[in-house]
């Protein structure tokens, strides 16, 4: 028995290997940290660099429901691996036609990557260790994805620098293109386990092909895709459990797009570039925390957790103020700053934290045969949350001081730890849970 432990043991750190390893290398790209720059250097303009993300989202969101279904019905490892060449695709693309069209073209390919992956590698790494019977390892495994995923894109982000200086813009996309190429195969090292559906899943996913045959015998191909996008898309909204697991992950996810400004907070207490990369280095370091730390905190309650999640929003509001209010201070610049961001970070590992947790208590909870489409559907409203905090900031920063609009974007934390008591399961009770529909 100590020896199948062991071997179970061991098969289970290989696999956690290859899954870091995969989402490691997905993020270690240079690119990431000057590509607005390459296109304002090749002759684009502020409109037209912001028409090239409008392509990029419009791409994730048409294709994130339905490649989440595509991924309940074919080879999930084989898409994520054309998940990874499309997006050393994409970059290839932006190195070899370094015009408008060209860069549009790369985002496509870019937004497809996306919509591929998401969804699809969650329902991966989770029908397999359910395989494995050990689904209880899920949190603590996507807690070191997490961590990597983090990890990654600071390093890339860090390695633009030196390239650049090396070989300028050419350098920087072709290692990325090779990163990319890395990253394809990493992916197809990944398992390929069974999907795990309940026999309850099995039996509605009969049902729905049996009346879909009556209607139409010559569409037997195509309705495994719109069967499986249809019973993603129903549990996530019509059972209770599922829905309000979907919507709490995507506002945790989602609202950490108030990343985005903190080199602006940063800039405007007046911190030089160089203090302000450390600075946003704390928050890093608070979402890496955060992340390495699910393992310790996965079988929190949900109390809990919104107690954790009001200190965040509290941390975070309070953090923001500070910060910003070195500006008036400059005497005080460094002590308040590296207080604010300090807070600033705790506030980012905790949301980070329970973000983790509560997707990891959404797996347990789906007991459909669409496990990567109720994924994706979570996936999407992260999306659709993170444009409002975008359109928040756009509209707020017209009439609120930039520290303030930023404290303001902690109100949601708030907002998160008021749903968690009613909206986060207990991990041992999902499985019964997840039967009660409206």
């Amino acid at each position: 028995m100590p020896r199948v432990r062991t071997e179970r043991a061991g098969s289970i750190r290989g696999f956690t290997l290859r899954a870091v390893l995969f989402a490691f290398t997905a993020d270690l790209i240079p690119l990431y940290a000057i590509y607005a720059l390459l296109f304002a250097d090749h002759g684009l303009n502020a409109a037209q660099i912001s028409s090239l993300f409008a392509i990029w989202s419009a791409t994730a969101f048409i294709l994130e429901i339905p490649s989440g279904a595509w991924a309940d019905t074919v080879s999930r490892r084989g898409l994520l691996v054309l998940s990874g060449a499309l997006l050393a695709a994409g970059f290839a693309v932006w190195t070899l036609y370094p015009f408008y069209l060209g860069f549009a073209a790369g985002f496509v390919l870019w937004g497809t990557s996306g919509a591929l992956r998401s969804g699809t590698f969650e329902a991966l790494i989770y029908d397999d260790l359910h395989a494995r019977a050990a689904t209880a390892e899920y949190p603590r495994l996507m807690g070191y994805v997490r961590a990597a995923t983090e990890a990654a894109a600071l390093a890339g982000i860090l390695a633009a620098a030196p390239l650049y200086a090396w070989g300028g813009y050419a350098l920087v996309a072709w290692s990325s293109v090779a990163i990319a190429a890395v990253h394809t195969l990493t992916a197809a090292l990944l398992p390929s386990a069974p999907k795990s559906i309940s026999a309850a899943g099995v039996e509605d996913l009969e049902d729905a092909d049996d009346d879909d045959d009556e209607s139409d015998p010559a569409a037997s191909e195509p309705v495994g895709y719109l069967t499986m996008l249809r019973a993603g898309v129903r549990e996530a909204l019509h059972v209770r459990l599922i829905r309000r697991g979907v919507v709490l992950v995507a506002l945790l996810n989602g609202i950490t797009a108030f990343d985005e400004y903190f080199s602006l907070l940063a800039d405007h207490a007046g911190a030089g570039p160089s203090l302000a990369a450390v600075l946003v280095g704390v928050t890093v370091a608070g979402s890496l925390a955060g992340a390495m730390l699910v393992g310790r905190t996965e079988r929190m309650s949900a109390r809990l957790m919104a107690s954790a999640l009001t200190v965040a929003g509290v941390l975070f509001i309070a953090g923001a103020l500070l910060a910003g209010s070195a500006a008036a201070h400059p005497n005080a610049l460094h002590v308040l700053t590296a207080v604010g961001f300090s807070a600033v970070g705790i506030a980012y590992g905790i949301d980070y934290n329970a973000d983790v947790i509560a997707s990891a208590r959404l797996q347990d909870s789906i007991t459909g045969p669409a496990r990567a489409t109720v994924t994706s559907v979570a996936g999407f409203l992260t999306e659709v949350i993170a444009l409002l905090v975008f359109a928040f900031a756009a509209v707020a920063t017209t009439w609120l001081p930039l520290p303030f609009m930023i404290a303001a974007l902690g109100i949601p934390l708030l907002l998160a730890a008021a749903l968690t008591p009613t909206w986060l399961p207990l991990r041992s009770r999902t499985r019964s849970l997840a039967a009660e529909h409206d």
